[in-house]
């Protein structure tokens, strides 16, 4: 499988940590890599941040267009929203640019995944079945992909692994019920999720970018006790 091409945002000094961004659909790895300077990290951080560009493919629901996508959307209707084959090819493409990291010297727990949208849904897939643990895995106005697969699917890598589940109360593209269904299946099914709201739409507000910094911080930053 070829590497995925993706935006590198490097830090000043030696990178000892790594954030994976995915975007949502119809963007770009450049869409979300001006985020770095807004999280304003502590100086000398050694954060190295990666953005992912999605494969451009045709989207049913926009008329077959063509667009940078994690997966095809057929319907509108949640329960069937997700191509799940498409969601698999991708999980597996960032599994591979996670392992790029960690060749090139960034322990796996010291990589953390985030997404927002359909870029959410690759990273809520990734956390249960990856067969290591991460940092941590942050997941921002999305859903889950084949939720009644996650227990027989699931490793216990990262039952552990601290993760954000985001939403806007206004989401108008991706339901605010379904941030909270993908939520309460990651609790029923035993990971260390927590849940933060704001009073936003389909998009990231300046206070979340606050709570995202020290999410990142917390848990690449801070030594374990």
């Amino acid at each position: 499988m070829k590497l995925l091409p993706f935006v590198d945002v490097k830090p000043q000094g030696p990178a000892t940590a790594a954030v994976v961004w995915l975007h949502g659909l119809g963007d770009s790895g450049d869409g979300f890599a001006p985020i770095v300077p807004e999280l304003r990290l502590p100086q000398g951080h050694g954060i190295r941040f990666v953005f992912p560009h999605a494969p451009v493919r045709p989207i049913t629901i926009n008329n077959g267009y063509q667009m940078r996508g994690w997966y095809d959307i057929k319907t509108w209707d949640l329960n069937d929203r997700a191509d799940e084959s498409g969601v698999r090819e991708s999980a597996a493409a960032v599994t591979q640019l996670i392992e790029m990291l960690i060749s090139q010297g960034i322990p796996a727990e010291k990589i953390l995944l985030a997404g927002f949208s359909q870029g959410g849904v690759i990273a809520l897939h990734l956390l249960p079945r990856l067969p290591y643990k991460i940092a941590a895995v942050m997941a921002l106005s999305t859903y889950m992909a084949v939720p009644q697969k996650l227990n027989e699917e699931k490793t216990a890598f990262n039952q552990r692994t601290p993760v954000l589940v985001n939403h806007g109360t206004h989401d108008e593209v991706v339901p605010y019920s379904a941030g909270q269904a993908a939520f309460a299946a990651l609790k029923h099914a035993g990971f260390a999720v927590q849940w933060s709201e704001y009073r936003m739409g389909h998009s990231v507000c300046p206070q979340q970018i606050g709570d995202l910094s020290r999410f990142i911080q917390q848990h690449l930053l801070t030594q374990p006790d």
